[in-house]
């Protein structure tokens, strides 16, 4: 499931800067694969964060506020990418890179709670967490040592 789209970023960037970033061969055209390139591989840095708490790709399809943050963090992601390959990156796109990772990190440590109608599911591969069951203690260490 993508969070966002080429014709996204084309939207974000503008028709010239899409064409500038991603036309390697002087052709005038943008190559869609670079875009395509750029905008996986910050679906799946947005999924790395995301995947410490929840399961991933997260379904966007029900939750309309979550996917618009969500696209916009991979926006931003995908902005920097592009411009990385064209140095240097201007400062406002490495702000909005930054603060993006940040919003991740937050979020994947539960520090922010993900905008949705309902619960997200979360991730199965965050591991089994052990509980301890059986009556109390009759005796503690101290005690024993004390005998």
């Amino acid at each position: 499931m993508s969070y966002a789209s080429n014709g996204d970023v084309e939207q974000r960037l503008g028709s010239t800067a899409y064409v500038q970033l991603t036309d390697d061969s002087g052709s005038g055209s943008a190559n869609e694969d670079r875009v395509a390139e750029a905008r996986l591989g910050a679906e799946g840095e947005v999924n790395s964060y995301l995947g410490r708490r929840y399961a991933v790709p997260v379904d966007v399809g029900t939750h309309e506020e979550l996917a618009a943050v969500l696209k916009s963090v991979t926006l931003d992601l995908v902005e920097y990418r592009l411009h990385a390959r064209r140095p240097p990156v201007p400062d406002e796109v490495r702000r909005k890179r930054d603060s993006a990772v940040k919003w991740l990190e937050r979020a994947a440590s539960g520090e922010v709670v993900l905008p949705a109608s309902s619960e997200l599911e979360g991730n199965p591969a965050s591991g089994v967490s052990g509980e301890v069951v059986g009556p109390a203690r009759v005796l503690s260490r101290e005690e024993l040592q004390n005998l």
